[in-house]
Parts: C-alpha cells; structure tokens; sequence
C-alpha cells in the first residue's frame, strides 16, 4: 500500500516549482513589458491618427500651451500691479508660493491628459492581444501553463516517489531542467 504524502511534503513540493519556474516566468514578464511599453507608444500614435484624435490633441496642446502662458502673463500682471496692501489680500494663485497655477476645479472638465489617456487604455489593450500572438506573448503563457501543471501535479499525487518522476518529466519536456539539481562535485585536497 502505498503511503500518501503529507502537508508538509506537497507544501516543499510546492515551493520547488516556484523556486524553478518563477524566475523564467520573471525574466519573460520583464521583456513582455518592456515590448509592451514601445508597442503601446507606436499603437497610441497609429490609434490616434486612425482615429483622426491627433488632431484634437495637437489643438489641446497648442491651447494648453496658450493657457499657460496666459495664467504666467496673468499672474506677472496682478504680482506687479498690486499695490502693497493689494499684495497682502494677493490669491495664492497669483503669489510665488503657489506650487501650480492651473487648479482644475471640476472633474468634468477635459483635459489633454484625459484624451491621451483614454488613448492608452485603448492602445494598452490592443498590444496586449498582438503580444499574445507574438513569440514573447507565447512563452509567457506557457511557463504559466507549465507552472499549474506542475502545481496541480503536487496537489493530485499520492506518492512522492510518482510525483518527483512526474515533475521531472514535465520540467525536462517543456523548459529542458530537471527537478534533480546535480550535486557539484568538490575537488579533493591532498
């Protein structure tokens, strides 16, 4: 009859495939991300030409960029015209302490930085799905594949024995370990 594992055994086991796994899937989660990164910039930039967006954004820099110099020229007017008394009743708005001019007092105004953002969510979730279909994209989801199945191999046997073979084929078939780490050999000393 053969002896089932105890809690303390598949919990080990357990940890050993995340200690194998996780770093591969670490390491190609960073890559995915950085490709994702320049893939969404190229994706916002063709989304928002597609979309005709480029042109209502260049309007809200271009007005944006007017605002700012506006409130600058606003504020050097009301600094320079007060007069002393004026200066002490001065809004913050207009004094050198005011770490911004531009207060957005409602949330229902829009914003440059509303539409681009909008924009990257868009452009975001299309490069997740092209990602998918690239080499990266691919990889990732198998080593997480790999991954479950080697947990639920932990959580579904009976026998250490079985399950050190089962994970040891698995590891070797589809990422090239072995559960088995070699022990290094140590030079002797004479």
């Amino acid at each position: 009859m053969a002896k089932t594992m105890m809690k303390w055994q598949i919990d080990h086991f357990r940890q050993k495939v995340r200690e194998k796994i996780d770093p591969q899937i670490e390491e190609q989660e960073l890559l995915v991300r950085q490709f994702e990164t320049t893939e969404t910039n190229k994706a916002v930039k063709n989304l928002s030409k597609k979309m005709g967006a480029d042109k209502i954004l260049n309007r809200f820099r271009k007005l944006e960029a007017e605002y700012k110099e506006l409130q600058s020229v606003a504020k050097t007017f009301f600094q320079t015209k007060a007069t002393k008394d004026q200066k002490e009743d001065l809004s913050s708005k207009f004094s050198d302490e005011s770490k911004s001019s531009y207060y957005r007092s409602s949330d229902d105004k829009i914003t440059l930085s509303d539409c681009e953002e909008q924009l990257r969510r868009w452009a975001t979730n299309l490069t997740k799905r092209y990602i998918e279909s690239r080499p990266e994209g691919k990889r990732l989801a198998q080593l997480r594949q790999i991954k479950q199945t080697a947990l639920d191999q932990v959580m579904e046997a009976q026998v250490p024995r079985e399950l050190i073979e089962a994970l040891d084929n698995t590891f070797k078939n589809s990422i090239g370990i072995s559960w088995n780490e070699k022990i290094p050999q140590l030079e002797n000393k004479k």
